[in-house]
């Protein structure tokens, strides 16, 4: 022993110890823990998991750490780390309800010294995480269900349609509860077409693959922020937005890309927008009858900046009110 070293302490039998529970999320690859949760482990003297199956313990013993397969009641936990030890237990996927409330109870009693309790989170969900749980529950759904395991592409698109409509529907009414299941709708579409796209003989792609698709678009499209060009008003974003679309698409025709079979104010106003973006002076066909007429004010809607679609929602909402309004007179005189 070197001269200048302190002896060693020895354990203060009055100590009442410390109870560090460890919690990881499902979500994260297991053994990828944090710094303080390793050196917890390290540290420890005794490390318990009730859960012999537990996906954390091939790693926790690979790093050399003797982790005791035990469910302790709470007494005999607090006896554990008397004489102040640290006892580190690696909590299963609930959290150990029944050992926390059994802690808490024996607290509460006034029986014992209780140790220090930590709650140490030993790995953290990143946002998105649950689109991992989303992408478990649909496999198990594909594989187990009579009906979605027979769906096709073809069959769920009126659903994405739908989904789309209500999507809308919910931002226009400013329903936030609405708004929110609605999102979740429209990335179940994306999730379960992903998930038949799997099992292509072919070309099967994931939802990884339409991920990371749409992440390298939108870094190319997004040179001012991910690159070293400059954009400081939103036209120039848009600008540089419809340079690079143009780049990678490569189109011979301003109107290649326009899907025709989206609603008709919709597609009047996109091929209005093509135009103008690209500065071309093109007339609008003469004839006669409401469909030219509509198409002028769609036209006329987009150079002002309007949305056609979600106008005429609008006054057709306003419309269904004055209905409802007349409804409700009718029945109050009596008619």
């Amino acid at each position: 022993m070197n001269a200048n070293s302190a002896p060693p302490t020895s354990p203060d039998a009055a100590d009442p110890g410390r109870v560090v529970l460890l919690t990881t999320s499902h979500r994260v690859a297991p053994g990828l823990l944090s710094w303080p949760a390793w050196q917890a482990l390290h540290a420890a003297d005794r490390v318990l998991c009730s859960d012999g199956a537990h996906p954390q313990l091939p790693y926790l013993r690979e790093a050399g750490l003797a982790v005791e397969e035990a469910a302790p009641a709470a007494e005999e936990l607090v006896d554990a780390c008397a004489g102040g030890r640290t006892v580190v237990v690696v909590a299963t996927g609930e959290g150990e309800p029944a050992l926390t409330d059994g802690l808490a109870r024996l607290a509460g009693s006034g029986r014992v010294r209780m140790p220090a309790l930590e709650l140490l989170p030993g790995s953290y969900d990143l946002p998105g995480a649950r689109v991992l749980d989303l992408v478990q529950v649909m496999d198990r759904i594909r594989a187990a269900c009579p009906w979605s395991s027979l769906q096709t592409h073809q069959g769920l698109a009126k659903y994405g349609i739908e989904e789309a409509y209500e999507l809308v529907e919910a931002i226009e009414e400013g329903d936030r509860d609405e708004l929110r299941e609605e999102l979740g709708d429209v990335l179940l579409q994306v999730v379960f077409h992903s998930r038949i796209a799997e099992e292509h003989p072919e070309a099967p792609f994931s939802l990884d693959d339409v991920a990371g698709g749409i992440v390298a678009k939108l870094i190319h499209r997004h040179p001012h922020v991910f690159g070293d060009a400059t954009a400081t008003t939103p036209e120039e974003v848009k600008e540089h937005w419809l340079r690079t679309k143009a780049e990678e698409k490569r189109r011979t025709s301003v109107t290649e890309g326009i899907p025709l079979g989206q609603p008709g104010l919709a597609l009047a106003a996109k091929l209005a927008s093509r135009v103008r973006t690209a500065g071309l002076d093109v007339p609008l066909p003469r004839g006669e009858g409401i469909g030219y007429d509509l198409l002028t004010l769609a036209v006329r809607a987009e150079a002002e900046g309007v949305d056609p679609e979600a106008a005429l929602r609008a006054a057709a909402r306003a419309y269904r009110d004055a209905v409802r309004a007349a409804e409700g007179a009718g029945e109050g005189s009596g008619e």
